[in-house]
């Protein structure tokens, strides 16, 4: 099954989908995702053994209900919640308080709490809809936010990696984004 498919149907690091496409530890990748992809299927199945989601574009029953589908353990997967409104969620996965998309501080505190519980040379950070933060903070802000996290996920040797629609991102904030990344992915 190719890339594409594999991320519309909802399935789950099956395999790497393109072997090699991500460095070892502390490697940054943007992932130029369409709106109709799901960014976690960019990842390789490794990546399900110790993940945190800084997640502004799924619910935690909806990522987890998903992770279920794909065979994958919840309880390896930690979720700092950005989401407009306060979300209930009692399940599996290991979540921070649920914080808004326009508090950039407060959604750095989060993760800041969560990347502890992400294991250094091997854990991976996902940051699945960089457009939702776009939406609710100017491209200035969301760059320095997008910079200071890249930072720390390198600097604790965990893989990250971002989605972003380029169709629905400025072509210089997108340029300024893919600058802080190490490699660039196509999904869909």
């Amino acid at each position: 099954m190719d890339e594409a498919a594999r991320s519309r149907d909802g399935a789950l690091g099956r395999e790497d989908p393109t072997p090699g496409a991500f460095a070892p530890g502390g490697s940054q990748t943007l992932v130029r995702t369409p709106t109709d992809a799901d960014p976690l299927a960019a990842l390789p199945e490794r990546a399900y053994g110790n993940l945190l989601v800084v997640s502004a574009r799924d619910h935690p029953k909806r990522l987890e209900a998903r992770l279920e589908r794909g065979g994958h353990d919840p309880a390896n997967v930690g979720v700092v919640p950005v989401v407009p409104a306060t979300c209930d969620y009692d399940g599996d996965l290991w979540t921070t308080d649920s914080v808004s998309p326009n508090d950039l501080t407060g959604i750095a505190m989060r993760f800041s709490d969560a990347i502890r519980h992400v294991e250094s040379g091997t854990g991976w950070v996902v940051l699945d809809a960089l457009g939702v933060l776009l939406m609710y903070a100017d491209a200035d802000r969301v760059c320095r936010f997008f910079q200071t996290l890249t930072n720390r996920v390198r600097a604790r040797e965990v893989n990250g990696m971002y989605g972003a629609n380029p169709d629905a991102i400025a072509d210089e904030t997108y340029e300024r984004l893919r600058s802080m990344c190490d490699a660039e992915r196509e999904l869909g």
